[in-house]
């Protein structure tokens, strides 16, 4: 339900068409639900995965999903504040993020071939765009993270719980798009801050 309002959002903002769903390399087969590509100057790709168990596991603990960025499943006890860093979040704790209804902004400097502040400022502009949250506090504005990830294997991504954004480009349109489509929709809808050092 959730990505036919998607494509629906989508649509209106920058034009959606189907492509066929094929599993990354790393998916261990799993192929997502639904892939939409995003008008929107460059390739651009809204994914829906199958949701994986919220499981707890210890920090620390190697761990695996389907997509790239991960977009649900195991995930350490602990999650990371809802702010920028400049150090990857590794990636156990952006997923108990999801979980918790944050949108997590992503990009991989390598993959840009220059200065990446188009993509950070994008992703900033992308997370100002969404209301505050009347759940959070405490300087807590919007559950988001923005974070390297140096394992992407698109410049520019972003997770929610169960959907994934991967763009070529730094297409602030779409961003804020997909944060405003996916944004609170996940298993444990709160806005208690996580942890800053990794």
């Amino acid at each position: 339900m959730r990505s036919t309002k998607t494509c629906v959002l989508l649509l209106a903002l920058c034009g959606c068409g189907k492509v066929d769903p094929t599993p990354s390399p790393d998916a261990g087969g799993v192929k997502p639900l639904e892939v939409t590509a995003v008008d929107g100057g460059c390739p651009i790709v809204v994914e829906a995965w199958p949701l994986g168990a919220g499981t707890h596991v210890p920090v620390g603990t190697d761990l695996s999903w389907p997509s790239n960025p991960p977009s649900s499943g195991a995930h350490y006890p602990v999650w990371a504040a809802f702010q920028e860093f400049t150090s990857p979040v590794p990636r156990g704790y952006y997923v108990h993020d999801l979980e918790h209804g944050a949108v997590v902004f992503l990009y991989n400097c390598a993959l840009w071939g220059g200065d990446c502040t188009r993509l950070t400022d994008a992703l900033r502009q992308a997370s100002a765009s969404l209301p505050d949250d009347p759940k959070c506090s405490g300087g807590v504005r919007v559950r988001t993270v923005i974070s390297p990830d140096p394992l992407l294997t698109d410049p520019i991504a972003a997770a929610s719980w169960g959907f994934v954004y991967r763009a070529q480009c730094a297409d602030l349109e779409s961003l804020k798009a997909f944060a405003a489509a996916h944004y609170a929709h996940a298993p444990e809808d709160e806005c208690a801050n996580g942890v800053t050092t990794f």
